[in-house]
């Protein structure tokens, strides 16, 4: 048995189904999470997770071991741990973080039944609810530099998000603004230095913006989307975290209002599509 095999499988024991938003079952007779758990939360397959425990996959990518790390929720030190049982290198402070502290962890979940999701200083997602997925369409169903929020707003239509001007603008401005400041924190971020350079290479907007070397500060804004129960207003705010580079994304409505009655039936329809 591996040390990767043992401390995968002792860390899915030791993790409280209640303490990752899972319902709480009397009578469970597998300690922690089920390996079944741990696959959806980690969006891997389950035959995986069976492979890593049994020591029969010895080699998972960076990707995948930073996903164990957010779903078994993980200190730095077991993190980096994680990473060198895994053989890999363990995240420096010289390239964007990806992990989700215990304590960023519990402040989320404390937020409330709310669409929220946990970004990373360049804006990658990383970690969403169910009422995010249903209002702005599932992460899990996009990969690779499509879950990035800069590269899909200079490079897709985003029909399904109305605003105004104003907000474009503005919006458009601080998305740049933040890679730029994550570009020179993370000098040593490969794969921020290629973004930077497949958005100047795609997108002449990004490419005139990054060149006006503008620094600007997110505010509280109010957008449209279009959903399956109608179009719900919502009003966006971008929370940080101390001590961390990430940033949660939160959406509420007006108390009372037939936005916020919208929201309640999409949170009973999920994903589903309405015919």
């Amino acid at each position: 048995m591996s040390e990767l095999s043992t401390v995968l499988r002792a860390w899915r024991e030791r993790t409280r189904p209640e303490e990752v938003g899972l319902p709480a079952i009397p009578g469970r007779r597998t300690p922690g999470l089920r390996r079944e758990e741990l696959a959806a939360l980690a969006t891997v397959s389950v035959d995986y997770i069976v492979r890593l425990e049994q020591g029969r996959a010895r080699h998972p990518s960076a990707q995948t071991v930073a996903a164990l790390a957010r779903a078994l929720r993980l200190t730095d030190e077991e993190v980096d741990h994680l990473y060198q049982v895994a053989g890999l290198a363990s995240p420096s402070g010289h390239v964007v973080p990806q992990h989700i502290s215990p304590g960023v962890r519990r402040m989320v979940d404390r937020l409330g039944d709310v669409p929220l999701a946990v970004f990373t200083a360049t804006w990658d997602i990383i970690h969403w609810n169910g009422l995010w997925a249903a209002i702005s369409g599932d992460p899990a169903q996009r990969q690779g530099v499509d879950r990035n929020v800069v590269w899909r707003h200079f490079t897709d239509d985003f029909s399904d998000v109305s605003y105004d001007d104003l907000h474009h603008e503005e919006f458009s401005d601080d998305l740049v603004a933040d890679l730029r400041a994550a570009h020179a924190r993370y000098p040593d971020d490969r794969t921020l230095r290629d973004l930077v350079t497949r958005l100047r290479a795609t997108s002449s907007d990004f490419d005139t913006r990054w060149g006006r070397v503008s620094m600007s500060v997110h505010k509280s804004s109010r957008k449209v989307m279009t959903t399956s129960v109608g179009p719900i207003a919502i009003d966006c705010d971008v929370l940080t975290a101390p001590g961390s580079d990430l940033r949660i994304v939160v959406y509420t409505t007006a108390p009372g209002s037939q936005d916020e009655q919208r929201l309640d039936l999409l949170r009973v329809v999920g994903t589903q599509t309405l015919v």
